[in-house]
């Protein structure tokens, strides 16, 4: 055997680049993809038989869809990808984690409710609450509770009377320094005594900008301009239906079904929701 000591001829022809090497992955309902020959970019709405071959239906932040021939001929992250059907119904082993990340405790009851409890400003946030910490929050007895706005918190809060087995912990939108919403959470927090009550807040307008922006196939939450109704904007600019309460309905429901489990989230929300079921389960208060 011999070996080259000094190299390839530098005069000699180049090598032809190595191609990236496809690989399979999965067609999961919301996964993003690109479609090469016609560069479409879609989300995966759902993997069916055609014609005796199995096709991929594929929908664009317009709410267009287009379906393709399952197979290779697509990008993912950037990257050449083989789409394969998804794996089908059978059901695999219960989940070891839960959709907050906990490890699951199967076969549990879920607990008598306690008497402290979660408030979030709106039906939205109670949803996506449930969806990501459902589970958690049956097995340790912890309701969840909307508020109609949060203009009167600290009335209701008086009302309340958090206290010894009655902890409350509130999750506010939109709790930066200086906002109406900072002098709504210290003015509650005057009303109770401060380890029975933790008012805690996101930053966020609205607790969709909370999904990851990647998961409705945005790179960014866009920013609406003042005077504009934020979640009619946002339906504006994504190309969905805008023009009722019942559109807006329906476009949360598509963009909560994209939230598969925490990692779907941003950071700040997460931390936020961990702190307030970490506090109202805490030891029992003093007398």
């Amino acid at each position: 055997m011999t070996t080259d000591r000094y190299g390839r001829d530098v005069l000699a022809s180049p090598r032809e680049p190595r191609r990236p090497t496809s690989r399979p992955v999965p067609a999961e309902t919301g996964l993003v993809v690109e479609e090469v020959t016609s560069g479409w970019v879609g989300a995966v709405l759902r993997v069916e038989k055609s014609g005796g071959m199995h096709v991929v239906v594929l929908e664009d932040r317009h709410a267009r869809t287009r379906t393709f021939p399952l197979g290779p001929g697509f990008w993912v992250e950037g990257a050449p990808v083989v789409l394969t059907a998804p794996a089908g119904p059978a059901a695999p082993s219960a989940p070891s984690r839960t959709a907050s990340g906990s490890v699951a405790v199967h076969g549990a009851r879920a607990r008598v409710a306690r008497g402290g409890r979660i408030w979030v400003e709106g039906r939205h946030d109670a949803e996506l609450v449930e969806r990501v910490w459902g589970d958690d929050l049956r097995l340790e007895g912890v309701v969840v509770e909307m508020l109609d706005g949060v203009d009167d918190l600290a009335g209701a809060v008086r009302e309340f009377a958090p206290g010894p087995g009655r902890r409350l912990g509130v999750l506010v939108d939109h709790l930066v320094p200086g906002s109406k919403e900072s002098r709504i959470a210290a003015d509650a927090m005057r009303v109770a005594r401060p380890d029975a009550l933790l008012v805690l807040g996101h930053p966020y307008v609205d607790v969709w900008q909370a999904v990851r922006p990647e998961r409705v196939g945005l790179t960014s939450w866009p920013t609406i301009d003042r005077g504009t109704e934020w979640k009619r904007g946002i339906l504006d600019e994504l190309g969905w239906p805008a023009q009722s309460q019942a559109d807006v309905a329906r476009a949360w429901q598509r963009i909560l079904g994209t939230v598969r489990d925490y990692r779907d989230l941003e950071p700040t929300l997460l931390g936020r929701v961990e702190e307030l079921i970490d506090f109202v389960t805490a030891d029992p208060l003093p007398t």
